[in-house]
């Protein structure tokens, strides 16, 4: 497939917000039970309007991906069998709750517990319905498995947390090592959903063919051309136009971005009180997300392109 990089965006950005509202929900639920230290509302309010505004930025760069944006609010119309239909719900309801559990806070306001676990709720349909509309489609055997909203959840808390501990370098100190000790082991377990996922990917095979593409069962065909002399909405589209160099030079940099790099500068943050280390480690990891997105969009290979891409 052709990656969109207004989709790259929009999935990676509200994956932080999304993360960074439930590390921020884990950290008052920590609190008043006693597990954690507890931290001032203020830091609660104002990571809430962050994590609003990575909302809001993956929402705006979702427009750019519309040929009309003036009928955007149509995608909601087929809620009971779409899943970018119940996307389009959830995400605005999902940003609400955000502003609303940080404004409670910022007021001083009670209940913050019941809208943060209703916010909660709404992530992770939220993280279901993003998921799922990649996961859906059968015909795209890498994407269509439980993995791909796995990898979703998993990406998006870890790019949550590790921002999280960032944050709280200098706001809330008390909290740092253990948003960074969680950081990590997401990013750990993100790895290793997203490894699971590329060995997969690398060992299916095809239910198409050039024979089933144009309907000849002879064993022996041998492509000319992509179908058309000049490109289209199909060579366009569905195929990205890079070389199998490329796509493994992008594989191997956002397995160091994405994962290795971030998980060493928060522990080394963290073990010799570094705290610029702490800070790059979200820069780094978000560079390695945009690279992960673009591949796992790169790499899903659609039917069509055994008539319109490739050549002998």
């Amino acid at each position: 497939m052709n990656p969109a990089f207004s989709v790259i965006f929009l999935t990676t950005l509200t994956g932080v917000g999304q993360g960074l509202f439930i590390a921020l929900y884990a950290i008052e639920l920590g609190g008043k039970l006693s597990w954690l230290t507890p931290v001032a509302s203020s830091f609660l309010a104002s990571g809430s309007v962050i994590a609003f505004l990575f909302l809001a930025a993956g929402l705006i760069a979702s427009f750019f991906h519309l040929g009309r944006p003036e009928r955007a609010w149509r995608a909601a119309a087929m809620w009971r069998t779409s899943w970018l239909s119940r996307e389009v719900i959830v995400l605005p309801l999902f940003m609400v709750l955000t502003l609303g559990y940080g404004l409670m806070h910022y007021a001083g306001m009670e209940h913050t517990l019941v809208v943060g676990a209703a916010g909660v709720a709404v992530c992770i349909a939220l993280f279901v319905c993003t998921g799922m509309i990649y996961a859906c489609i059968r015909f795209l055997q890498e994407w269509a498995h439980p993995l791909t909203v796995v990898n979703f959840v998993l990406l998006g808390c870890a790019s949550g947390y590790t921002f999280a501990a960032a944050f709280a370098h200098g706001t809330a100190p008390q909290v740092e090592a253990s948003l960074a000790r969680w950081a990590v082991a997401l990013t750990a377990l993100a790895f290793c959903a997203r490894f699971a996922m590329l060995v997969r990917n690398a060992r299916i095979r095809p239910k198409s063919s050039l024979q089933t593409a144009i309907g000849v069962k002879h064993p022996k065909l041998a492509q000319k051309s992509q179908g058309f002399m000049g490109g289209s909405f199909n060579t366009r589209e569905f195929f990205h136009g890079r070389t199998a160099a490329v796509l493994r030079s992008v594989k191997w940099g956002f397995l160091l971005a994405a994962f290795a790099l971030p998980m060493f500068l928060l522990v080394a943050g963290t073990w010799w009180q570094i705290g610029m280390l702490m800070l790059a480690a979200f820069p780094v990891q978000y560079a390695g997300l945009l690279a992960e997105r673009w591949y796992f969009f790169a790499q899903a290979r659609h039917p069509q392109n055994l008539y319109y891409q490739s050549m002998s």
